[in-house]
């Protein structure tokens, strides 16, 4: 029998976003942190795409376990690659929102430069041997 998830529709509902991120990238960790710093209303829950709930995210909206690019989901639709800095800079507000410009930038520009920096994330940034332990007051937010 598979295994389902149903809080994570009833997360979705409620108007959380959900971010999958590399759990072992020392650069996603540190966007992992940026966010949860300047989240203040608790609206962005994290997935590490290594773990079971991550596979199961990225097969339910259909994207490639082979990705190199963390994920949003919102409203029910998944986003990737450039998209997603810009829409959390949105989302999370005050001088963030200047990453409205970045829409501006053609997206095949956009996310080409976010590839080069993905395929070269872990020479640039380094490595982790396993998954973040989040802080005990942050907990909740990881699933």
């Amino acid at each position: 029998m598979k295994k389902t998830y149903a809080h994570i529709e009833d997360l979705l509902l409620s108007g959380k976003s959900i971010l999958l991120f590399d759990g072992v990238c020392n650069m996603c960790d540190g966007f992992v942190q940026f966010i949860l710093k300047k989240d203040r209303t608790g609206k962005f829950v994290f997935v590490s795409l290594q773990s079971e709930i991550g596979h199961y995210l990225l097969e339910q909206y259909r994207l490639s376990k082979e990705l190199r690019t963390v994920v949003l989901i919102d409203k029910d639709r998944s986003y990737t690659q450039a998209d997603v800095p810009l829409l959390i800079g949105q989302q999370l507000g005050g001088w963030l929102k200047i990453t409205y410009v970045g829409w501006f930038i053609p997206r095949f520009m956009r996310n080409g430069i976010y590839n080069i920096i993905a395929a070269n994330r872990y020479r640039i940034f380094g490595k982790k041997e396993q998954c973040i332990v989040p802080k005990p007051e942050w907990r909740h937010r990881f699933l």
